[in-house]
């Protein structure tokens, strides 16, 4: 997409005399009504007119850009006038102005904001402007652009390394919109810095996201950081590095000045938040297994609330059909109508899960392109779809596993893809987004999915098997033991979490079995549902632990500890395990043991007691939906009780 697909002949007056500021914006409404851009005229107006009253749009050099994102624009356009008299539009420089681009944006999408973006780089171009300005006829005036923005991707070309001695400097810009002045700012320190025979590299935070981003390299070897700009942008990477913090039309109007008062030495150093910092210094310093982690618990975090709220309808609905004295076979849940409410609804939101899990675990690493390739492997998973069965018909669901493969490998493929399209000309960038990623993406995924759901089919048909043959022969004890005991491991770390979406991928998998037709008394189900009620158990016994151990040994304890130990009672009963955090900080070697003990002897009588939990959060507040619930809750207290006297003989008493 270029310039020419956003304006229009019919978009574009010349010569026009106008009496002022609200005149020029009147006109301007009125050529993109005339052009059929708007749905609402009145509204736009009024978002042009709300985005004048954070700060004028005019850049100076006799230019204005009003612009608006709006609910009532149908397509990203432009319109653009000619006032050769000026008009007063509060321009920074006290100029009258003379020419003005209207610019009309969608609240969703991007594919108009590069196109945009170099339009405002030309514009800082006074020889481009000036022959705008002369324009005798709207052919005219658009045939410049044309050859302008002609001329701009010839000259694009990599830029060269630096001179290891020559001085290098940073600059971030970004504006409340993040359409016009970002990019002016960005354009006129590129063009400062150049002319200064300084090396500059610019991140820009436009409506499009963060390009050009700084790496961490940039940072360790550069002299100092330009910030122009008129909202937050992260700073915290910047710690103990010179910054000078100003407004972004200083980076349009003064970038000469900026870049020599960073050089000067008279800028203070930038002191970041320690906890800010050390998250920024994690980020760059990744091995590759703490990414595949962070990769997958961004899938999960946004997983979690169609599981838990899908679960807990769902749990509802066996618990009324429980209830109402319904058989227990493949109709379970639906028996009567409000059960049959609450299945369906619940199971709507449950089958979110595996597209939601693999498309956030897609989109963590190839950013927004993920997205889109993430979710329809994720679906393609729960369906199982292959290349003879795309409906899906007669195959097994490749399930959680197929959902996991699905993000990562859609991630990094679409990341590879990405690169792949760097090298393509600047023209395409604004298309990238909307046509190339998602195309290519769909047909890629689709292909891969469709190849190895019969693989992943079968190893997951093999693990139901085997879950199927542990309730069979008694051995589940075992992994309700360990499950449990890993939910205290860490207390919300990697372990916690490996378990817990354990626990969630078998609730996946019973669901899956109900749909097929099996009944919940089925061995296969009943182990998924065992193995989720030690998971939640597991998690709750470290807070209560604690609580009994504050509340009832007390000389074991300093008093600001004691204090804050009952409010444990409620996080261990609401099932958050990370309340017993700051007590295993202080003291790992003696509460992560005790811990851990505790809870795999309440997981491991959970599952003796047949106690099944069919929703995957809640604690004592869906205590109603468990199977056996008062032997549940007698296997929570002996398990709490076991790990809070281990606890209270390692700790020993308080020395202090």
């Amino acid at each position: 997409m270029r310039i020419k697909d956003l304006l229009k002949v019919d978009g574009i007056e010349l010569g026009l005399a106008a009496s002022d500021k609200n005149a020029v914006i009147e006109k301007l409404v009125d050529l993109h009504d005339a052009c059929g851009n708007l749905t609402d005229k009145e509204a736009f107006t009024k978002d042009i007119l709300a985005r004048e009253d954070m700060g004028t749009t005019a850049i100076g050099n006799e230019i204005a850009t009003p612009h608006a994102k709006s609910e009532s624009v149908k397509a990203p356009a432009l319109t653009a006038i000619t006032v050769p008299g000026g008009v007063d539009y509060d321009a920074p420089d006290g100029a009258d102005c003379k020419l003005f681009f209207m610019i009309a944006a969608t609240t969703d999408g991007d594919v108009h904001l590069e196109v945009l973006a170099n339009l405002m780089r030309m514009m800082m171009d006074e020889e481009f402007t000036s022959k705008l300005k002369a324009a005798q006829t709207p052919e005219e005036f658009l045939q410049i652009i044309e050859d302008k923005e002609a001329e701009k991707e010839a000259e694009a070309a990599p830029a060269e390394e630096a001179p290891a001695d020559e001085k290098f400097i940073l600059a971030v810009t970004a504006c409340p919109t993040g359409i016009a002045h970002t990019y002016m700012a960005a354009e006129n320190l590129e063009k400062a810095g150049k002319d200064m025979g300084i090396n500059i590299k610019v991140e820009t935070n436009g409506s499009g996201g963060v390009k050009n981003a700084l790496t961490a390299d940039d940072i360790k070897n550069c002299d100092g950081v330009i910030i122009a700009a008129d909202k937050s942008v992260e700073t915290a990477r910047f710690d103990g590095i010179p910054v000078l913090s100003t407004k972004v039309a200083d980076g349009i109007h003064k970038p000469k000045e900026l870049i020599e008062k960073v050089l000067s030495g008279d800028v203070p150093a930038f002191k970041a938040d320690k906890a800010e910092v050390a998250d920024s210094k994690a980020e760059n310093g990744d091995s590759f297994g703490r990414k595949l982690y962070k990769h997958l618990m961004n899938g999960v975090s946004h997983m979690l609330p169609f599981v838990v709220a899908g679960g807990i309808f769902i749990a509802i609905a066996f618990l009324i059909d429980s209830i109402a004295g319904v058989k227990m076979d493949g109709n379970f849940g639906t028996g009567t109508p409000v059960s049959a409410w609450f299945k369906t609804i619940g199971g709507y939101a449950f089958n979110f899960m595996l597209p939601v899990l693999a498309g956030f675990i897609a989109m963590s690493i190839a950013d927004r392109p993920g997205l889109l390739v993430g979710i329809v492997g994720g679906l393609l998973a729960s369906s199982g779809a292959t290349f003879m069965d795309p409906g899906a018909a007669k195959t097994v669901p490749s399930g959680f596993l197929g959902a996991l493969l699905a993000g990562f490998l859609a991630g990094w493929i679409m990341k590879l893809f990405e690169r792949l399209c760097d090298h393509l000309p600047d023209s395409l960038e604004g298309i990238k987004p909307i046509l190339l990623y998602p195309l290519a993406g769909l047909g890629i995924v689709g292909v891969m999915m469709c190849a190895v759901n019969p693989i992943m089919s079968i190893i997951n048909t093999g693990l139901n098997n085997g879950l199927g043959w542990l309730g069979s022969h008694n051995y589940g004890v075992i992994l309700g033991f360990i499950l449990a005991a890993m939910m205290a491991i860490d207390m919300g770390g990697p372990f916690n979490k490996a378990a817990y979406v354990f626990g969630t991928g078998m609730l996946t998998s019973a669901a899956a079995l109900l749909k097929e037709g099996a009944a919940v008394t089925d061995p296969t189900v009943v182990v998924c549902y065992q193995a989720m009620a030690a998971v939640m158990i597991g998690g709750m016994v470290p807070p209560i632990a604690i609580a009994l151990s504050t509340t009832f040994f007390k000389s074991r304890w300093t008093e600001a500890e004691r204090k804050s130990g009952p409010v444990n009672y409620i996080m261990g009963l609401s099932f958050i395990t990370e309340g017993a955090i700051p007590y295993a900080a202080s003291y790992p070697l003696k509460v992560i043991p005790a811990c851990m003990i505790g809870s795999g002897i309440a997981g491991l009588l959970s599952w003796v007691f047949g106690c099944q939990l069919m929703a995957p959060h809640g604690g004592i507040f869906v205590i109603a939906t468990i199977k056996q619930p008062l032997l549940y809750f007698v296997a929570l207290i002996i398990g709490s009780v076991v790990a809070c006297l281990i606890l209270t003989f390692l700790k020993g008493k308080n020395k202090k």
